[in-house]
């Protein structure tokens, strides 16, 4: 009997998604046939955008790339993990500052669901200075985050700064 394919979840908040973001998803999809970039639905964080609008911007930034899916999620990742039938839980590492925390809750998945692997993805030199939150801030004091993120992404920025 063969095993399945593995299936690995990329899961964040992407509030907003990022270059850095996309450059982990297409990498881990040269290692994995089957990628879900899962959005973590947190109602007691406060982001620029509802949850099914990050799904959708997200899909629409990777638009075209078979084998990634996007979905949303609340709860807890290890059961997001079994319910998808997903085993690698994906995270991305761009600085030796990323590591403790990034293995603390990689121990604690584990603990939490033994099968799940934490398996990390260090991203191009040219985007390990790009994080959700520094993106946030030049947003928020009206800079411009052009080459930073997708476009589709940048054009619901735009039009979420018109509103404001």
């Amino acid at each position: 009997m063969t095993e399945p394919p593995i299936t690995a979840v990329y899961p964040g908040s992407f509030d907003p998604l990022h270059l850095g973001h996309i450059d982990i998803v297409r990498r881990a999809r040269t290692l994995f046939p089957r990628v879900i970039v899962a959005v973590l639905s947190n109602p007691d964080k406060h982001p620029l955008m509802p949850t099914d609008e990050r799904v959708s911007l997200i899909r629409a930034s990777l638009k075209g790339s078979p084998g990634i899916e996007v979905t949303s999620f609340s709860g807890l990742l290890v059961d997001f993990m079994r319910e998808s039938g997903a085993r690698v839980l994906l995270r991305g590492m761009r600085a030796v500052s990323d590591f403790e925390y990034e293995f603390q809750l990689a121990l604690m998945n584990r603990r939490l669901w033994d099968a799940a692997e934490t398996v990390f993805l260090t991203p191009n030199v040219e985007f390990t200075y790009l994080s959700s939150r520094v993106i946030k801030e030049i947003w928020t004091v009206g800079g411009d985050v052009s080459g930073l993120v997708p476009t589709p992404v940048k054009k619901a920025l735009d039009r979420l700064r018109r509103k404001s």
